[in-house]
C-alpha cells in the first residue's frame, strides 16, 4: 500500500522541483497527492482582510498546478486553497487525515517568507516526516483572471 503525500506550495506549486518530488514519490509507490495552496494576501490586504485576500490568486495557482502535478504523478492530484497562515493550512489538511508525509515547496532561500519563519521545522512538529523542496528561481506571480 502506497503513501499519501500532502504538498504545500504557493508560488512554487508549478515548478520543476516540486514536479520532480511528486514524480519520484509516485515511482516509489505514493498512491495519493493533495496540494494545499495557502491564500497569501499581499500589500494592504494583509492588514485589512487577510482571510479573504489572496484566495483568488491561490485558486489560480491551484488551477494551473493541478494538471502539471497530475502529469508528474501519473494520476489525478487533488487540491484546495488553504488558510492564509501556511501552518494552519497544513493543520487543516491534516485534520482530514490519511497523510504519511508533507512536502513543503518554497521560493529560493533569499526570497522565501516561509523559510524565514522556519515553516518546514514547524510542520515537522506536527508529527509527520517533512521534505523541503526549494525552487531554483522565483516564479512570476500567477494573477487571478476574471472570467
Amino acid at each position: 500500500m502506497g503513501s499519501a503525500v500532502l504538498l504545500v506550495a504557493n508560488r512554487t506549486a508549478n515548478t520543476d522541483r516540486l514536479r520532480g518530488a511528486v514524480s519520484e514519490r509516485a515511482s516509489r509507490g505514493a498512491r495519493a497527492f493533495h496540494l494545499v495552496v495557502p491564500a497569501v494576501p499581499h500589500g494592504l490586504h494583509r492588514l485589512v482582510d487577510p482571510e479573504v485576500a489572496g484566495r483568488e490568486e491561490a485558486q489560480a495557482v491551484l488551477a494551473l498546478a493541478l494538471p502539471s502535478l497530475s502529469g508528474a504523478a501519473g494520476f489525478e492530484v487533488s487540491g484546495e486553497v488553504g488558510s492564509a497562515d501556511p501552518l494552519a493550512a497544513i493543520q487543516d489538511a491534516l485534520a482530514g487525515g490519511g497523510f504519511d508525509e508533507i512536502v513543503v515547496s518554497t521560493l529560493p532561500h533569499r526570497a522565501s517568507r516561509w523559510l524565514r519563519v522556519d515553516l518546514p521545522s514547524k510542520a515537522r512538529g506536527l508529527g509527520l516526516p517533512v521534505a523541503h523542496v526549494e525552487a531554483e528561481t522565483v516564479p512570476e506571480p500567477v494573477l487571478a483572471v476574471d472570467p
